[in-house]
């Protein structure tokens, strides 16, 4: 299923790429280093990001990506809400999840964004047994039907 512009990863320049790395390695120096810096450090870079990213972001990226898939990740919106996504859509989301092709955690991201369901990557990744062999539409079902419980 092709899926409509607003749900595909926006590009990334070349060049914002190697901005946002060289700032993201600088960020990483200064927690090592001097911590009460890389603080002003990283609230100008989310900022400019619109992220929320904590000092361990900056300190432990290297291993769970490489620069380039951090700097990718803070180039792209930080909540891509799709006001009116369809379960379809949502299905072909679980899918590219699924697939963890190069911007797999981007539309990790949209889903966690527009499935109400708090713990929604854990259906994918951590499934009950009833969902273990699940199709995308099935998680997608199992996300929407979670209601959080009012206080």
């Amino acid at each position: 299923m092709d899926l409509r512009p607003e749900l595909l990863p926006p590009p990334v320049s070349r060049r914002r790429l190697q901005e946002l790395s060289g700032e993201i390695d600088r960020i990483a120096d200064l927690v090592a280093d001097r911590p009460e810096a890389a603080e002003e450090a990283i609230r100008s870079f989310n900022d400019a990001t619109g992220h929320e990213y904590l000092a361990l972001d900056f300190a432990g990226y290297g291993g769970s990506r490489d620069v380039e898939e951090f700097a990718r990740e803070a180039a792209r919106p930080a909540r891509p809400r799709v006001a009116d996504i369809t379960r379809a859509e949502l299905a072909e989301i679980v899918r590219r999840v699924r697939a963890a092709g190069p911007d797999g955690a981007y539309y990790l991201r949209l889903l966690e964004v527009n499935v109400v369901h708090p713990r929604v990557g854990d259906l994918l990744f951590h499934p009950s047994d009833e969902l273990q062999d699940a199709s995308a539409e099935e998680v997608v079902e199992a996300g929407m039907r979670y209601r959080p419980i009012a206080l």
